[in-house]
């Protein structure tokens, strides 16, 4: 009997906004830019915090997301506090941001910083 596969869900979805995003970083990423990586690092009130920087090499267990833009790295630490996130880009007269959608976040800080699960 043959197995079939099916295809696994993405850990994280992005908005058309946050690909567009990722396009812009890319065009104007250094030159051994090989895609930006996102993170939660311990920082702030609430312990967690996002964040999206350039990479120049894959690790091992990060989770890769390839967009039209450019690729998208998610620490492979970090992977479990984020499935089934949603990353946007929003931009207003006053911020301008990835914003996440984060089912896993129990609470947060009151400035929006940072958040735990």
């Amino acid at each position: 009997m043959a197995t079939t596969l099916r295809a696994r869900p993405a850990a994280l979805n992005l908005t058309g906004t946050a690909h567009a995003r990722i396009a812009d970083l890319m065009a104007r990423a250094p030159g051994d830019a090989i895609g930006v990586k996102l993170s939660t690092p311990k920082r702030g009130c609430s312990g967690l915090a996002y964040s999206v920087d350039y990479v120049t090499e894959a690790k091992p267990f990060d989770e890769r997301i390839d967009t039209p833009g450019g690729t998208l790295f998610v620490d492979g630490g970090s992977i479990l506090y984020l499935i089934g996130s949603t990353m946007d880009w929003v931009e207003d007269d006053f911020t301008a941001g990835f914003v996440f959608q984060n089912p896993n976040a129990k609470g947060a800080c009151g400035c929006g910083e940072s958040f735990t699960v």
